[in-house]
């Protein structure tokens, strides 16, 4: 009743009730995004209390990283049969239980069930595949526009929560740390219950327009737990070219931004003298340029050709990943860093997500997208678990980020080898 009553009252003003989906889900997104990062700010204070290694450590981040991913598939499947809401609020209240159980841990296999393995279900069932069924359902204009937006959601969530969650670690304890992620998957959880529903049919409306004489979408049926779907779908695509570059270059993506970076930077700059509170705001700056860039991208996604904007993307972020071991880690040399790294940091989400749909339909779009994303999350766990090795035994992350450097360049003519969308007939 409170979502048809708001949906009406809005539409009096001229606001289409997608849009407070689509906010409901953003704030989904960037809790999500996190619940993901803030282990990243908490890898030298758990390290210090209970003396477990950098690489023991990361080998927790990669189970969280590879279980965000190759749910992502699955997530499409969970969400058509129990809807958007049920799967938001039980996203939700994982995440909110991982967290928040995660204080009291004295051992490591306990880190690993919470931080590894509920950790990671809870944030696979609120990926990008979330974030792509929204934008389907309720948007018919403006769909590039609000997949960049979803996409940015991560950066948001930099931007909030890492500077004061490294100014709690610092000042409180690691354990303070986690009550801002677990209030906010709280209130995620109310406003999901509250305002979203499946289709724009729930509320008497169409899709973000479609024009005012058009018939409502038939509804939705809860479509049965096929797991074979997925796999069926995997199937159909492994056997075309572009799926492979697309998985490829998305796994470079992995490996060069959540594995590396996300997790490492806080630890990296600590090596380099930079202290937690800095270093997080840093990633915080690397948030608010990734927001511009990657809500550009989207804009961008829907107008100029995606394999060229690919390239670049790809092509910056390699040049600043060898750029950064030289910035001295001063404010000018990170400033510059944060600038070149933060604007393409997920900028490359809705050129790929429309390639996928050119590829291979808006039908299949989905479920591609989906395992394109399960291999952008196994290149994190392969880089979460690599790079705190190659510290472990070398005492520097430096053949890391020169690696995945290299790798983004490779990306970056990787994608041009996918051939040109033809013309639609006149």
């Amino acid at each position: 009743m409170i979502a048809q009553q708001l949906a009406g009252a809005l539409g009096r003003r001229g606001v289409h009730y997608g849009w407070v989906v689509a906010a409901v889900t953003f704030l989904a997104m960037l809790t999500t995004s996190a619940a993901l990062g803030l282990p990243g700010a908490m890898l030298q204070p758990l390290s210090r209390e209970f003396g477990w290694s950098t690489d023991q450590l990361a080998s927790v981040f990669a189970v969280r990283f590879a279980l965000f991913g190759l749910l992502g598939p699955f997530a499409a499947l969970f969400i058509a049969r129990f809807g958007l809401s049920r799967i938001m609020v039980v996203a939700a209240s994982f995440i909110a239980m991982a967290m928040g159980l995660a204080t009291q841990v004295t051992q490591l296999w306990q880190l690993f069930v919470l931080w590894g393995l509920v950790l990671g279900c809870g944030t696979g069932l609120t990926a990008l595949v979330l974030g792509a069924m929204v934008a389907n359902r309720w948007f018919t204009q403006h769909r590039g526009l609000v997949v960049g937006l979803f996409a940015a959601s991560a950066a948001t969530g930099q931007l909030i929560f890492l500077p004061a969650a490294a100014w709690i670690i610092e000042h409180l304890g690691w354990r303070y740390a986690v009550l801002p992620v677990v209030v906010a998957c709280i209130a995620v959880a109310v406003m999901a219950l509250l305002f979203v529903r499946n289709q724009p049919r729930d509320v008497g409306l169409r899709p973000v327009g479609e024009p005012a004489d058009a018939p409502l979408e038939a509804p939705l049926v809860a479509a049965p737990l096929d797991f074979r779907a997925p796999f069926r779908v995997l199937a159909e695509a492994a056997r075309h070219r572009t799926f492979w570059i697309l998985a490829a270059t998305f796994f470079i993506c992995g490996l060069s931004t959540n594995g590396l970076v996300q997790t490492h930077f806080i630890s990296l700059c600590g090596d380099n003298g930079l202290t937690a509170v800095p270093a997080a705001s840093v990633l915080a700056m690397m948030g608010a340029f990734d927001l511009v860039g990657t809500t550009l991208s989207g804009y961008l996604s829907d107008r100029f050709d995606n394999r060229k904007l690919l390239f670049w993307y790809y092509a910056l972020r390699g040049l600043s990943l060898f750029w950064l071991p030289y910035s001295t880690f001063t404010l000018y040399g990170l400033s510059l860093f944060a600038m070149f790294y933060g604007l393409d940091w997920i900028a490359t989400v809705p050129p790929t997500v429309k390639l996928a749909a050119q590829a291979f339909g808006k039908e299949k779009a989905g479920l591609v997208f989906g395992w394109v994303f399960a291999a952008h999350q196994l290149g994190a766990a392969a880089a979460a678990y690599g790079a705190g090795l190659t510290r472990t035994l070398l005492l520097t992350y430096n053949p890391a980020l020169f690696a995945a450097g290299a790798a983004c360049l490779v990306a970056a003519v990787l994608v041009m080898r996918i051939r040109r969308a033809a013309p639609a007939a006149a």
